[in-house]
């Protein structure tokens, strides 16, 4: 240990690190974190090297940082990788622990300018195998955490989710990059679950799944927390399924989030809140401004028919007659969506399509620009049973109330650019078509009260 200043910094080569890329460095950076928790706290540093290593588990007030040059690589062991109770995919459950850890900690951080490589290839590979005993490592998973930073540092090759806060408050995440090939299996990007006071900002990100992820928990889950007041701006999404997703396991409820200053290229849907019935919870209060989007299947997705994972298929979630309303009821209301511009698209301009019993309620899109590719592909906009796939169409909505389109155009699309099946409130104003393919009329309404 020496010192700088009045910091205290703990470098794991004086705790016996080799940077071969070969010798197991676990015990040394473990007797380096002890030291430095048991010292009250301080830096562990990683020097510049290749240090091969299983599990880092952080303590309260430990700032592990990675020097420029400086490559963690984990463990293709699942040995190195004891079990911990976390969540996976919002369920509570036994899985191997993230590769840096923490638990019940606060103050920590995980900074610099050098790399975390999660040795995905292994983890991918036994997934696909279905040999896996327990759901795969995150790359960086930290529960019950307070006071939480991760700035600066590449994040690549994750064996699942790369960045997983789980019932955590006070949440920076700032400049870091994350690179996991598009064809990697569950490698989303940033996925706060049930947290509290989050910051996104400055990121890029470019993964096998949804770039940046908000979730709270399915209906499995006994504690219903919610995750809320997110913020998120400044960052590029390439790839991936979704830019910024909400859902599906939003059973604790998602309320207070700002997404700002973005952009999304490639991934395969922009905005997209997910849900069904059976999981309860609502998402609420969401205000998504000044966005660039280019290549998405669909910009603008608000699904309460989505029918992916377990109980997906029952009829209770796919039927189309209304249901009773219980507290297995999910609810999406107060979404806007404003300055947004949207290139290439594909499926549709926006799928907003609500429970027959309970209505998506008060969404606004204002000075909004979406234009279909003029080679496009046909797809899916949402998953939900029986959607046939669409190519060039504009919005399409069903089951919405106190809807509002303001200044939004059109462009180079199929059908009406507004389609709207059971409705009541709703308002179109300063909207236009433009290049249309077809002579359909600008706007379609079908069972609509107070148009």
């Amino acid at each position: 240990m020496f010192t700088i200043g009045t910091s205290s910094i703990y470098d794991i080569k004086q705790y016996g690190a080799i940077s071969d890329g070969k010798t197991i460095n676990t015990t040394a950076i473990s007797l380096a974190i002890e030291a430095c928790a048991k010292a009250g706290g301080g830096t562990v540093y990683v020097p510049a090297g290749r240090f091969l290593t299983g599990v880092v588990i952080l303590r309260s007030n430990v700032h592990l940082y990675l020097e420029a040059g400086s490559i963690l690589v984990f463990s293709p062991d699942e040995t190195d990788y004891p079990v911990v109770d976390s969540r996976w995919e919002g369920v509570s459950r036994q899985v191997y622990t993230s590769c840096i850890y923490a638990e019940n900690s606060e103050n920590i951080s995980v900074t610099g300018r050098g790399t975390l490589d999660g040795s995905g290839h292994f983890w991918w590979s036994l997934f696909r195998k279905k040999e896996n005993q327990f759901p795969r490592p995150k790359l960086i998973g930290f529960d019950h955490c307070k006071n939480v930073l991760i700035s600066g540092v590449k994040l690549m090759n994750s064996p699942s989710w790369t960045v997983h806060p789980l019932c955590c408050e006070d949440v920076t995440i700032h400049n870091i990059r994350i690179q996991n090939p598009s064809d990697s299996p569950n490698t989303d990007g940033i996925n706060p679950e049930s947290c509290r006071n989050v910051r996104i900002s400055d990121c890029h990100i470019d993964v096998g799944d949804d770039c940046i992820a908000i979730k709270a928990g399915t209906e499995e889950t006994a504690e219903r927390v919610p995750c809320e007041n997110i913020t998120i701006t400044n960052c590029t999404m390439i790839h991936g399924h979704g830019g910024i997703v909400f859902g599906s396991e939003m059973s604790g409820d998602i309320r207070n989030v700002t997404v700002s200053n973005c952009i999304f290229e490639g991934t395969d849907r922009g905005i997209r809140l997910k849900s069904r019935r059976g999981r309860g919870g609502v998402i609420e209060d969401v205000r998504i401004n000044n966005i660039v989007m280019k290549g998405v299947i669909c910009p603008f997705i608000a699904n309460l028919y989505y029918f992916w994972g377990p109980r997906g298929e029952e009829k209770y979630v796919w039927d189309k007659n209304p249901y009773p309303i219980t507290k297995e009821t999910p609810v999406f209301r107060r979404i806007h969506f404003s300055n947004i511009t949207a290139r290439d698209v594909s499926a549709a301009a926006g799928f907003l399509y609500g429970l027959a019993e309970m209505y998506l309620e008060d969404i606004t899109f204002d000075n909004v620009s979406v234009s279909m590719a003029e080679e496009a592909e046909p797809g899916m906009p949402a998953m939900m049973a029986e959607l046939e796939p669409m190519k060039q169409r504009g919005f399409y909505c069903c089951n919405v109330s106190n809807i509002r389109f303001h200044r939004v155009t059109v462009s180079n699309h199929e059908g009406p650019a507004f389609y709207v099946e059971n409705g009541k409130d709703v308002e179109i104003t300063g909207c236009k078509s433009k290049n249309a393919l077809t002579s359909d009329p600008l706007f379609v309404f079908k069972d609509v009260a107070n148009v």
